[in-house]
């Protein structure tokens, strides 16, 4: 396995009494996925998985405001799937998260760890006190003198927003990854094969945001967000044709709208998806990574999320960014249980590639 930005673990006691199973629950800001896997010695399983809105405002600034609902969703969302785990490996969002690269010299891990906190002192913004931190060796540079570290930061007030209300939900948070690092391991689980040469986009479309990592030989480069998601699109139907929100986001899912028969959804989509193509066009331009002729730029975009299947956005973003754009198949790795609807596999997977991650980490990953 090659080395990404996927091993941080926020980690919190745990009852090892209790049963051993692992869930993972993706807390997003408009549904919590719920994802159930085993790691077996050469493959994954997918055991179970299962989504549930989660009312519009309970989640805001990235963190959990109204912890009732959300404490009341997870219940319901392990419940309804009789799911029997009750060990939590969750994420926080990745644009809350304070990143920060340095190079230190080449030292053995016991001394990094120990020098860790005081390289933090000087890049991270914030008082140590108040963020959980971590650490991940990238890459060793410098003809074997020096080690290039990412360190990684997030307020503790955040991280224990979500896992209060997966405690309140009597289960066991025992790991709290990032959710781009998440997307980065699910990339590795599925498509390693195809990790060397040039760069790869993830590209996943949540509620509020997009956000895009590029990884080069299977190691990230850049991660960010665009301020565009679902909502965004939802919104701008509900306004645009004059029509009720609920009326929207229907039409948005299905295609259909009785008030205005015969509208098609991508040519009112297609303002919007010029949008969110230009930007995400122009941000991967920043970074150098476009197509090239050599080989050694953009090779790939993989899309994920509730929006990944909006009528016209894979195919004007496969031109855009003159490269091949596929959607993910999160379980593509995997071999799947009896009981996994496919049908409903195939047409969700997308939604799921963050869970999917998530689902195959394990406290103690490194």
């Amino acid at each position: 396995m090659f080395e990404s930005l996927k091993k941080f673990n926020f980690s919190f006691p745990s009852s090892f009494g209790r049963n051993d199973g692992f869930v993972a629950l993706d807390i997003g800001s408009s549904s919590i996925k719920m994802v159930e896997a085993v790691v077996e010695k050469s493959s994954y399983r997918l055991l179970n998985l299962g989504v549930l809105p989660v009312p519009a405002k309970a989640i805001q600034n990235n963190m959990v405001v109204d912890p009732t609902s959300v404490m009341d969703t997870i219940r319901r969302l392990i419940l309804e799937n009789h799911v029997k785990a009750t060990k939590v490996i969750s994420a926080v969002p990745g644009r809350a998260v304070i990143m920060k690269k340095v190079q230190m010299p080449r030292q053995e891990d016991a001394e990094l760890e120990a020098n860790v906190e005081f390289e933090a002192n000087n890049v991270i913004p914030e008082n140590l006190e108040n963020v959980n931190l971590d650490y991940q060796v990238l890459n060793i540079v410098d003809g074997g003198n020096q080690m290039e570290v990412l360190l990684v930061a997030v307020k503790k007030e955040l991280v224990n927003s979500y896992t209060d209300v997966i405690q309140e939900a009597g289960l066991d948070p025992v790991v709290m990854d990032v959710d781009y690092f998440a997307l980065e391991n699910m990339y590795e689980a599925n498509y390693s094969e195809e990790a060397d040469g040039g760069v790869v986009g993830l590209i996943h479309m949540g509620a509020r945001y997009t956000s895009i990592t590029l990884l080069q030989n299977g190691l990230s480069t850049f991660t960010g967000d665009l301020p565009m998601g679902g909502e965004e699109f939802t919104d701008s139907l509900r306004r645009e044709l004059n029509i009720p929100a609920a009326a929207a986001e229907t039409f948005k899912l299905t295609g259909t709208l009785e008030a205005k028969k015969g509208l098609e959804l991508k040519t009112a989509l297609r303002p919007m998806v010029e949008g969110l193509t230009e930007e995400i066009r122009r941000t991967v331009s920043l970074y150098g990574a476009l197509a090239s002729e050599e080989g050694d730029g953009l090779k790939t975009i993989f899309l994920s999320g509730g929006s990944a299947k909006l009528p016209g956005l894979r195919e004007l973003l496969e031109a855009r960014m003159a490269v091949p754009v596929r959607l993910a198949e999160p379980f593509r790795g995997f071999t799947v249980s009896k009981n996994i609807d496919r049908t409903y596999l195939m047409e969700s997977a997308p939604l799921f590639a963050v869970g999917a991650g998530l689902a195959i980490r394990r406290p103690g990953d490194k």
